[in-house]
């Protein structure tokens, strides 16, 4: 499955936590993978949700949302995270713009706690940058 996400704005993320450590591609592209994955899943629920309430229509509340952020304080650009919100639903739902910005807000918050953790796991390796090993060692402990 390609990556809908561009790692820009992933490495951007990683790097507001690594201090003066450096960024690997491949950690960002791990990360963009992780975030993507966990995106799909969350529409999945999202849209459960939805057709419980008789809608096709994805709405930031099947998110769990209950106030969005404005979008010019996200990192994440939204066409992307539209595309991850359709990778695995049906093609009948549609995602509301709120739902997408939702959506990029929580797969914001996610990067940044994996990031962080990350940077700790190359600080403890006693590396100046972090790699996808980090990424995946992340999750390999907390998931």
């Amino acid at each position: 499955m390609s990556v809908e996400l561009p790692f820009a704005p992933v490495d951007a993320i990683i790097r507001q936590n690594a201090g003066e450590l450096r960024v690997s591609a491949g950690a960002a592209e791990a990360l963009a993978r992780r975030i993507q994955d966990h995106g799909a899943e969350l529409a999945i629920d999202a849209a459960d949700r939805a057709t419980a309430d008789g809608r096709k229509t994805l709405m930031a509340e099947d998110f769990g949302v209950q106030q969005v952020v404005n979008r010019d304080e996200l990192l994440l650009p939204i066409a992307p995270i539209d595309r991850i919100a359709r990778l695995r639903i049906d093609d009948r739902y549609r995602v509301a713009m709120d739902a997408r910005i939702a959506l990029a807000d929580i797969l914001e918050d996610y990067a940044v706690n994996v990031a962080g953790a990350a940077v700790k796991l190359a600080h403890h390796a006693d590396r100046r940058t972090v790699q996808s090993e980090d990424i995946e060692t992340y999750f390999s402990l907390f998931e």
